[in-house]
């Protein structure tokens, strides 16, 4: 499935695919110091597209600019309306949004800190993340012998370019060995998350998840801590190791672009089938981003696709 859709938002206006390019010199293309999003529409009731906490994950766009010291020139509400412009120019309902925010061209070395600074927004269409058979049997993972990053070695909490190259290795590796996703540990030996997805694990009625300390704060794993509260399902944010996962009951990865994966293979140890507790988050999410859950309604986006 490509990527190509009809126009990119760039630096305040929509311009044609294949006319959305940088140069070769720009600044985070070299060094990897930009920040981006990953964001989902989904089709509401009334035909309409359906933007999942829009607002919420633009305020982690700018909060890990911030952090990464990046004068981003677009305020909240001007990078809200590129999303949803690029929406409407593509007629789409149904994809994924990514923002981005980079260095460009200019100064080249590790302290060059007067480059002009770039925004952008894509949207394509985008299926199943860990794929439709994974969502509804599970995945198999492997513990990375990649360690996540530790806390005090970059940012955990911005959702920065550069950190991913972290994830990408250990995703390769995981594949490699025949598995479909990479769980990572921190630098103490305790689960951390996947390489692009949070991690929870049941074991008699009880949830637990890492908590955010050196892990991103997925807008998906908030979402999913208040499906669990919400059925009165204990949740516990809490470190522990991956001997825990061996012997869970459920285990399940959270991410915009994963949504609600079920485990059923951790390190060639059974988990076993998508469980009770699994699959009512699974329902709930969904049921929740496609408008039918009053407390989880998307951002409606007022324009329908033809």
């Amino acid at each position: 499935m490509g990527i190509e859709s009809k126009y990119i938002w760039m630096d305040g206006k929509l311009v044609p695919f294949d006319d959305a390019k940088v140069h070769v010199l720009s600044h985070t293309l070299h060094y990897g110091v930009g920040v981006f999003e990953g964001i989902r529409s989904y089709p509401q009731p009334d035909g309409s597209g359906g933007v999942f906490k829009l607002d919420e994950h633009l305020r982690r766009l700018l909060d890990s600019a911030k952090m990464c010291r990046m004068e981003v020139p677009y305020t909240h509400a001007q990078l809200k309306e590129g999303c949803l412009e690029t929406l409407r120019a593509n007629g789409m309902a149904d994809c994924y949004i990514r923002p981005i925010i980079f260095f460009g061209m200019g100064k080249m070395g590790l302290g060059a800190r007067d480059n002009p600074i770039h925004c952008a927004v894509a949207v394509w269409d985008w299926g199943k993340y860990l794929g439709d058979d994974g969502i509804r049997n599970g995945i198999r993972v492997q513990t990375s012998t990649f360690t996540r990053h530790h806390v005090n070695s970059n940012l955990q909490r911005a959702k920065v370019i550069g950190h991913y190259v972290n994830s990408v290795l250990a995703r390769y590796e995981a594949i490699d060995n025949g598995f479909d996703e990479a769980i990572m540990l921190d630098g103490s030996g305790h689960v951390a998350e996947g390489t692009g997805e949070n991690l929870f694990a049941c074991r008699d009625g009880v949830v637990k998840t890492p908590p955010v300390v050196n892990i991103l704060g997925g807008i998906t794993r908030r979402t999913v801590i208040d499906i669990l509260k919400h059925d009165g399902i204990q949740v516990q944010e809490m470190q522990f190791g991956r001997d825990a996962l061996y012997v869970a009951d459920e285990v399940f990865l959270t991410g915009t672009a994963a949504e609600v994966t079920p485990v059923r293979e951790v390190d060639r140890r059974t988990v076993g089938t998508p469980g009770a507790i699994t699959r009512r988050v699974q329902d709930v999410y969904q049921q929740g981003v496609s408008g039918y859950v009053d407390w989880m309604k998307p951002y409606i986006t007022s324009f329908k696709p033809e």
